[in-house]
């Protein structure tokens, strides 16, 4: 008896061009304790008022739908920056129980600057978090306080440290290349993951930061990460790179254990094989991280909306989703919201 194909069941959040939602980021906060200069400025943003940001109760309501009704097999909780978010645990805790198309847990993972997680890495392990990004673009600590306006790289470190003890692996890191401010220090910043065993994935700078701070024509490029990498080490195409991962990946050296990833969303966009779904931190759903369109869930949650209604307006979210996101167009149209107030 052949399985059953769960991509076309009904009442998933398919688009028109075939794709299916099975990843659905979930940002926590607009707030967060870094100003990284590709992501705000010096003084902070306006952040959200409290009133507006969706309770724990309410995250909480719109993870289960999304599991239980429209095929969500992965939750991927952002910022701001989510560890700001005081009921983190309780909503890791309550996402965890929940089960799959598949029969299976949710797969819960968090994306972090790593300040605090020395302290709540061993709370959120057995909430049933199951592994964490932390983003993390030198190790140099000069750069790192010039990039992230913050004197606090050994804090970070400490939270690799403790996320590793509390098994929230596979550990990965982030990493925004920017012309001559942190390229430099990309080898070094390799060598340190590959000591650590952490795989370490590049970024290319995407415009969705302040205004004024993306220029294309400075863009550090896929192509040019991989010569820098290439002076101390020998890179191979991974071939077991999943499809839908927006990271290109390279073996180092030979080790099939030892991998870098590049994630080249302007120069090479992923579009085709793009399963996300997004949520803001104030009900707002998102096809798309460079959209220019947002659906209301908020509204209709506190209206007392049915969950029947609120899946038939993610629905009809998702089936608009557009082809591709145009950042490789020079026409392209820079998104109305920052990157923080949208969720990595």
């Amino acid at each position: 008896m052949s399985e059953p194909d769960l991509d076309n069941a009904p009442g998933l959040l398919r688009d028109r061009f075939g794709r299916v939602a099975r990843d659905l980021r979930v940002s926590l906060t607009d707030r967060c304790n870094l100003r990284c200069a590709y992501c705000m400025p010096p003084e902070g943003l306006e952040w959200l008022p409290v009133e507006a940001t969706l309770s724990d109760d309410e995250v909480i309501r719109l993870c289960t739908l999304a599991v239980r009704e429209l095929g969500i097999r992965k939750l991927r909780f952002t910022g701001g920056e989510p560890l700001l978010r005081r009921g983190l645990e309780r909503i890791v805790a309550a996402c965890a129980r929940l089960v799959t198309d598949l029969g299976t847990h949710p797969e819960l993972a968090l994306t972090t600057n790593g300040m605090g997680l020395s302290h709540r890495a061993g709370p959120l392990a057995t909430a049933g978090l199951s592994r964490v990004n932390v983003s993390l673009d030198t190790i140099d600590p000069a750069h790192f306080h010039q990039l992230t306006r913050r004197d606090r790289l050994p804090e970070v470190l400490a939270g690799l440290r403790a996320a590793r003890a509390a098994g929230l692996t596979p550990i990965k890191v982030n990493a925004v290349v920017m012309r001559g401010i942190n390229d430099a220090d990309a080898p070094a910043l390799l060598d340190f993951c590959v000591e650590e065993g952490i795989e370490l994935r590049f970024i290319e700078q995407m415009p969705i930061g302040p205004a004024d701070t993306w220029d294309r024509q400075n863009l550090f490029t896929r192509r040019e990460i991989l010569e820098l990498l290439s002076v101390n080490h020998e890179l191979h195409p991974d071939e077991t790179t999943d499809p839908h991962s927006p990271a290109r990946r390279w073996t180092i050296d030979g080790d099939p254990t030892k991998k870098v990833g590049i994630i080249s969303s302007v120069t090479e966009p992923f579009c085709e094989n793009c399963d996300r779904t997004r949520l803001t931190s104030d009900g707002q759903l998102r096809s798309c991280l460079f959209s220019g369109n947002e659906s209301d869930l908020r509204g209709p949650l506190r209206r007392g909306a049915s969950d029947r209604e609120l899946a038939e307006i993610w629905r009809a979210a998702m089936y608009l989703k557009p082809r591709a996101h145009g950042l490789d167009n020079a026409e392209f149209a820079i998104p109305s919201r920052t990157m923080s107030r949208i969720g990595g």
